[in-house]
Order: C-alpha cells, then structure tokens, then sequence
C-alpha cells in the first residue's frame, strides 16, 4: 500500500557517512569505539554508543542522532553534521550546542579548527583511522595481504604529503611492530616474505621522513638505516635506491655533504637508478645540492641537467609508486632552487622556487608551505623585506604539523620583527 502524502517519510539511506566510513576506513564497531572515545574526551564520562548505532545512521533509520553521538562524529570527520549526511528534525536542532572544553572565555584562547583530523590526531586514533590493526597476526599470509598494506603505507606517504609528519613516525613504527608481529606468528611462502621486508623497508622510510620533518635527525638516522637493512632482506632494487638516497639526505642534513655525493653516485649506479627515470631525476636532482655545497660548480651543472633528461623520459615509465607521488616538475624546480642558492645564485634560486610554488598543485600543502618559507628566505637574503613579509603573509600554515617548517618561518618571522 502506497502511504499517503501526510504518511511517515521514506527511508534514505545515508550514503554520505557510509563514504566517509570507506573513507577513514572505520567498521561499525571500530568507529563505535572511537565515538565513544571521543564522547569521553568532550563530556569526561565514555559514551554508550555501539555498532547498533552505526548501522542505524547509515540505514537512514536515524536520521539526526542525539547530540551526545553528534558533537563527536563531527570531531571524528572534522565536518559539521550536515556535511555528515544527516537531516536536522527542525531548524533549531541544527544548532549544535558548543562541546563543553572547546568553550572559553577568552576567544584568542581558542585553537583554530584543523583542516584535518589526522592533524591533531594521536598515533592510536591515526592506527585505529587507516585499520592499521586489521593486519593479521595470525594464520596464512597472502599477496592480498601483503596489497593491502600497501594500500595503507600510501595513505600513509598520501598524508605527509598533505600536512607533513605530525604523528605519522609513531604510526609507521608501531605498523613496522604490527609486520613484525605477522612475520613471527603467521605463515607464508618466499615471495610474501620478501613482499614483506618491502613493506617494512616502506614503513621505515616514511617513519624517518617523518621524524625528520618533526625535528628528530637522530631518530630518523636510525630509521632510514633499518629501512635499507630491510630492503636488502627483500631484494628489493626500488626500495634499496629509496633508502640508499634518504641516508644521502642525511647525510647532507648533517652537513656531511661529501659522504652525500658519494652515497648518492653509488645509488645512481644501481640496476634501479638506470631502469626508472623517476628515481634517477631524483637522485640527480639530490646529488647536484651536495655537489653544490662542495664546490664542485661544474658537477652541479650537469647533475641538474640530468635530473631534467630523466624526467623527460617518467611518461613511458607508467605509474609512479606511492613514496614518489611527490616527485614533480615542481619538485625538480625547488631542488634546483636549493642547489642554486648553495651556489651563491640567489636570484636564480629564488625564481626557482617561485616557479616550484606555481606549479604544485593544491594537494601538496605541506611543499607549498615549505617553498614558500624557502622563498622567505631567499627574500631576506636578498634585503627584499617587503617581499618577505608579503610571502609569509600569504602563506597558511596553520592546517600542517611539521616542526621542520614551522622552526623555519619562526625564524624568518623573528628577522622581519627585528
């Protein structure tokens, strides 16, 4: 029987939360558990909700839940509840009650909302977010698996890229724990132990990416030293050429610029460095800065040359692999802007890394910040402080999580002060 027009309201199926369940890769149970973790942190008692709840929502059968369940799916999701997919019972549900500690009497006091979740997020909650503890630790292994975690070290790499290392060193290692875990206790043939020591060189290469945007390069020395450790166990060429290039980097960092160029022209000698262009535009690029800050002038010329020549040939390379995502002509014109300003070419420099800023695409916020900071400093360099304060004004850091960068703008700030 049809119902009639004053009838109950048809059931919809809430197709938007059910996306973002997908999204942040949330079960029913699991996001139960972070709503009820959350309902603790805002309200200071945990809440009842359970997987009950949730399917209820996505069904359509709930279509505004209680406020106690709403304010922390908007903390989880970081997005109002209409954004959520939910339909407010009148226009005065829709106003939503400010969480009690987010109230103060001092609105300066206030932090400004993050852009992300995964920006304010503790390692746990980033774990729990990405199903990271799905892996199995038990019972056979297979290639699915062994995609699976990859698929999940991408969202990893895809979230650096975005705001930069905030708690992703810790996500990465406690990952590494959880792969030991499954290499000690579950079983599986040659080909998935070896997929497998990829996977872990992975995880420690993005782990000392990411204690080296928050300021630990003790830490990320270890990491990127396990990271080719495990590379060789996996015999993997791609993964050994990433770790050989990331302890070149820190090398360099350290100011050990000649130890630098030598790990960097034995990496470029790899079968790897030679068959993918990517890797050998980057590590050219890499090797022109060392050669740079070694006064080796000549030897930065053609390295920069190079990286270019390579590049030119990444479209016949098919798809580039999740850690290179980052590799761009973009990217190239800031790694030459570094070698030029090691060089003494700052107007060079700078008009590299304004063509860096031009072409990176809106996604990769955290090399915007980074080049803009960059371009800062080439500005105060160049006693252009006008300019400089015009760059740093126009720059949002306030959605990024890297100490690296932010100690880098303090100090530009602190010069434009003075």
């Amino acid at each position: 029987m049809l119902s009639s027009p004053g009838g109950p309201m048809e059931r919809q199926r809430n197709t938007r939360l059910e996306a973002l369940l997908t999204e942040f890769d949330f079960s029913h149970t699991s996001l139960a558990k972070e709503v009820n973790k959350v309902t603790g942190e805002i309200f200071g008692k945990a809440g009842d909700c359970t997987d009950r709840h949730v399917r209820r929502w996505i069904s359509g059968e709930v279509r505004w839940p209680w406020t106690k369940y709403l304010l922390p799916l908007e903390r989880i999701f970081d997005r109002p509840a209409q954004g959520l997919g939910f339909v407010p019972r009148g226009k005065h549900s829709a106003n939503l009650p400010t969480p009690p500690q987010l109230r103060s009497p001092a609105p300066k006091e206030v932090e400004p909302v993050q852009r992300r979740r995964f920006i304010a997020a503790s390692a746990a909650t980033v774990v729990l977010a990405l199903g990271i503890d799905q892996t199995p630790v038990r019972g056979r292994l297979s290639m699915s698996d062994i995609d699976r975690v990859h698929e999940r070290i991408g969202r990893l790499d895809a979230h650096f890229f975005e705001i930069g290392g905030g708690p992703l060193a810790e996500t990465a290692t406690a990952y590494v724990g959880r792969l030991r875990d499954a290499q000690d206790s579950c079983t599986y043939g040659g080909r998935v132990e070896k997929a497998l020591h990829g996977a872990i060189s992975s995880l420690y290469a993005s782990a000392g990416w990411a204690a080296h945007d928050g300021g630990e390069p003790a830490r990320a020395a270890l990491l990127h030293t396990a990271s080719l450790q495990s590379a060789l166990l996996a015999a993997d060429p791609s993964a050994t050429a990433r770790a050989w290039s990331n302890l070149a980097l820190q090398a360099r960092m350290e100011g050990r610029h000649r130890e630098a160029v030598q790990i960097t022209k034995a990496a470029l000698e790899s079968r790897r460095a030679r068959q993918d262009p990517r890797i050998a535009a980057l590590l050219h690029a890499r090797l022109a800065i060392g050669q740079a800050r070694t006064a080796d002038r000549s030897g930065a010329a053609r390295s920069l040359l190079a990286a270019e020549k390579a590049y030119d040939r990444v479209d016949a390379a098919g798809p580039a692999p999740t850690w290179l995502g980052f590799l761009s002509p973009a990217e190239l014109s800031g790694l030459a802007a570094i070698t030029y300003e090691a060089l003494g070419q700052y107007d060079r420099a700078e008009a590299a890394t304004t063509q860096a800023l031009r072409l990176l695409p809106p996604s990769m916020r955290r090399s915007h910040a980074y080049y803009s900071v960059q371009l800062a400093e080439l500005q105060l360099t160049q006693r252009d402080r006008a300019q400089a304060a015009a760059t740093v004004q126009a720059l949002d850091a306030s959605s990024l999580d890297s100490r690296r960068i932010a100690g880098r703008l303090a100090a530009v700030q602190r010069t434009l002060t003075t």
